[in-house]
């Protein structure tokens, strides 16, 4: 890490064998991404009136270059074995281990990016022909045919049937693909 590790304890005692569990997992962490450049870890005991039964809280604040920080800040309330704080740390490091991985294979572009869907209304059917053309948001005319239709609903379309879909460039310009019927409930 390019800036040492950070560790705050609050409504609590800062404790050498807490720190010393931080800065084990915090060092393994870096195992995954040898480029994170610092990372803040708040161990959170139980306020004084809930001591008894209370559970620990573990915060994470995980920064790399070439993407946002990983965060883990999450209430363990349905987890009784955080009533430890050493297992409330450990289960915070593993969140953010796998966010870590997540985000590396991002960068390393193992993962694609999900594709945005359009939102449009069916303008027209070709008489004879299995497809027709949407009118997208901004007024074009993109054509889609029975088989990029999801789920067999090309027989369930009719003119002003609102859908969503994914634009591509097809060999004659551009077509709808992955077209969805959107019910009303579904409109933005």
């Amino acid at each position: 890490m390019q800036v040492p590790l950070d560790i705050t304890f609050q409504n609590m005692e800062p404790s050498e064998a807490l720190r010393a569990e931080v800065e084990r997992e915090a060092r393994r962490l870096e195992k995954f991404h040898d480029r994170i450049t610092s990372c803040h870890v708040t161990v959170e005991a139980p306020s004084a009136r809930h001591r008894q039964g209370g559970l620990f809280e573990v915060g994470i604040r995980v920064a790399m270059p070439q993407h946002k920080d990983i965060i883990v800040n999450k209430t363990h309330g349905d987890v009784p074995e955080h009533e430890h704080a050493s297992v409330a740390i450990k289960n915070a490091f593993a969140l953010a281990q796998r966010q870590i991985e997540d985000a590396v294979r991002t960068m390393r572009g193992d993962v694609k990016p999900h594709e945005v869907e359009d939102h449009g209304r069916v303008t027209k059917f070709l008489a004879g022909e299995q497809c027709g053309f949407i009118e997208t948001a901004d007024g074009r005319e993109i054509y889609f045919h029975r088989n990029s239709v999801l789920d067999g609903g090309f027989d369930r379309l009719e003119v002003g049937a609102e859908v969503r879909f994914v634009e591509e460039i097809g060999e004659k310009g551009a077509q709808a693909s992955t077209v969805r019927l959107v019910g009303k409930h579904h409109l933005d």
